[in-house]
């Protein structure tokens, strides 16, 4: 999915909804770290993937917040 879909689809989210996205998100990050420690992680450009969707959605559950 590109970016500019991504945002929008993010946009169009609840505050609830962002957060459990959030959550799994995380999760998800804490697993490709745990692969790529022990070597079985093929795709290590998922990690960088990961921790900047992390931050799109901090920034939008921010800006709803205001």
């Amino acid at each position: 999915m590109n970016r500019k879909a991504y945002l929008e689809e993010l946009n169009n989210k609840s505050v609830e909804e962002l957060s459990q996205e959030l959550v799994s998100a995380k999760k998800e990050l804490f697993n490709l770290r745990f692969q790529n420690a022990t070597n079985q992680l093929k795709n290590t450009a998922r990690i960088k993937e990961v921790r900047r969707n992390i931050a799109r959605i901090q920034t939008v559950i921010s800006s709803k917040a205001e």
